[in-house]
């Protein structure tokens, strides 16, 4: 597997300093400004695969959007982690995925991924902009937006469809409540079973 690219969006590197009202570090940059992020179409979320070479490309990728947003005294900032940053056993994850897939998930196969995750969201609840930090569960394809849930911390839910995520991005860029937070969403309909989301998702990328 190669390493992950820079995060680009319609042209515009990530890596690379430069103005928006509001970023995402996953993906396109989401707000009002000329790079939207339309929901109704297949979420562009950028995945950096799973692997145990060293990553960076968050935490290199945040740091040059806060210094950015500083620069150009733009505030509203919101970010996508994961829950594998700080994982949790879920109600339903049954033996099989809380005490085998998860932990060799986050602790193993994208142990540097995540390592970096926290770098980022680190380096982002250090700086004085109106922060929010989304992280979501395991990403899958829907075809429009759903009724998603979304809650401060942890969400009790496995899944979360990416076109619910780049609608809850944009939600949030006019929603005050979140400032200054994690926030988790997930996915509450038509989720895959674990065999399937592995068939679609985790093996389509290997």
């Amino acid at each position: 597997m190669t390493s992950p690219t820079p995060l680009t969006a319609n042209g515009y590197d990530q890596d690379s300093p430069s103005r928006h009202r509001a970023v995402t570090i996953r993906g396109e940059p989401a707000g009002r400004s000329p790079i939207g992020l339309n929901p109704q179409t297949r979420s562009k979320i950028f995945e950096p695969p799973a692997e145990k070479k060293p990553i960076s490309t968050y935490s290199r990728g945040a740091a040059n959007i806060v210094g950015a947003m500083k620069r150009h005294r733009v505030r509203r900032l919101a970010v996508v982690s994961s829950a594998g940053v700080a994982p949790h056993s879920y109600s339903d994850g049954g033996f099989l995925f809380n005490r085998v897939l998860l932990p060799y998930v986050t602790r193993v196969l994208g142990k540097t991924m995540y390592d970096d995750m926290r770098r980022m969201e680190t380096l982002v609840r250090a700086s004085d902009l109106d922060w929010t930090i989304v992280r979501p569960n395991g990403l899958y394809h829907l075809p429009s937006p759903t009724d998603y849930t979304l809650v401060e911390g942890h969400a009790d839910g496995r899944f979360t469809a990416r076109v619910d995520l780049a609608a809850s991005m944009l939600a949030l860029l006019d929603d005050d409540r979140y400032l200054r937070t994690t926030v988790s969403v997930i996915t509450t309909v038509d989720n895959p079973t674990l065999l399937q989301w592995i068939r679609r998702e985790a093996l389509a990328k290997s």
